[in-house]
């Protein structure tokens, strides 16, 4: 069989790693790669020309298409990918609103193309190891999720605030680890930066099943976290994807006989347990996905759909921010 011919919208600072995993991965052609400003400013490009744009990516005959430009140009770019019968792979969030976000998911949808979206939290092996053990029962009813994401500005963010462009991260590796739905969100968040976006966000939200969740996301802190905790009836799981380590705190079984700490404490700490996992690069695990699902093999990838739904819980932090409201999901 024929490697799939594969093309590259957006050579920038995410698009400089999708380029080296589309020459890494088996069974696939890097042939064409575009890029508006017309330059390869990482040196990516080897003996490609700098296309100018997807109409001419298209033009050099692809079966798939990676999409990593500014969120404002997702939908224009995705819409003609899809009027082509081109497949897609577009960086998250999937587009600026939930009106185009669900534009797109649709015209793929209509084509009958393989159509995802770059959520690769979902691709963390922390967090892969974390959803099958919470489906083998091994915490026993979920209570909470709770996440930290902070770190400094990423100077290459231009379009979007912290919402949609980290906290979109947090939505949708919570929905897709308890395999529950966000119905109510809750949201504070403030400008410090001086730009139109927002800079920090504190949610609280419920999911279906009654399960809370809260999510700490800004870019104003000094130093980088990405730290998932998920609480439930036998203890705490805390999965760190920076490092791809996953580690779980159990409740104790031995009692406590000194009556005035025990009441102190509430639940005990029991053992706690680091596991060892195999650890391959997310993005890598993601490229391979989308690959099998073109070929037509069974992949876990993240749909448009599902995509969508990220950036209408996004708009609903974003609303209920500026409203001091609650917002339910439709």
């Amino acid at each position: 069989m024929a490697n799939l011919r594969a093309g590259m919208v957006g050579i920038g600072s995410m698009g400089k790693n999708h380029v080296r995993n589309l020459r890494a991965i088996d069974g696939v052609d890097l042939v064409a790669i575009a890029d508006a400003s017309g330059k390869d400013p990482f040196g990516v490009a080897g003996d490609l020309p700098i296309l100018p744009d997807v109409d001419a990516v298209i033009e050099a005959g692809v079966d798939y298409c990676v999409v990593a430009a500014p969120t404002k140009f997702h939908e224009e770019i995705g819409l003609k990918l899809a009027e082509a019968g081109v497949h897609a792979l577009i960086e998250k969030p999937l587009a600026y609103d939930t009106a185009s976000a669900t534009r797109l998911a649709e015209a793929f949808e209509s084509k009958g193309l393989i159509a995802a979206v770059g959520h690769i939290e979902r691709y963390n092996p922390a967090l892969q190891s974390l959803r099958k053990r919470l489906e083998n029962g091994d915490l026993g009813e979920v209570y909470q999720v709770a996440t930290r994401r902070q770190g400094p500005f990423p100077a290459r963010i231009a379009d979007v605030g912290v919402v949609k462009d980290l906290a979109s991260h947090d939505i949708d590796l919570t929905a897709w680890v308890t395999q529950r739905e966000f119905e109510l969100v809750a949201a504070r968040s403030i400008f410090k930066a001086g730009r139109a976006y927002e800079d920090m966000v504190s949610a609280t939200c419920q999911l279906s099943g009654g399960l809370m969740s809260n999510h700490l996301v800004n870019w104003l802190t000094p130093s980088k976290e990405r730290r998932t905790f998920v609480t439930g009836e036998k203890g705490m799981f805390v999965a760190d994807t920076l490092t791809a380590d996953l580690a779980f705190y159990s409740n104790a079984k031995v009692a406590t006989v000194w009556d005035e700490i025990a009441n102190f404490r509430g639940v005990a700490e029991g053992d706690v347990t680091r596991f060892a996992i195999p650890k391959p690069e997310p993005l890598r695990t993601e490229h391979e996905t989308f690959r099998d699902a073109v070929l037509g093999k069974d992949s876990d990838i993240v749909t448009m759909a599902q995509g969508a739904k990220v950036v209408q819980v996004c708009e609903a932090m974003i609303t209920s921010a500026s409203t001091g409201e609650f917002v339910k999901i439709s």
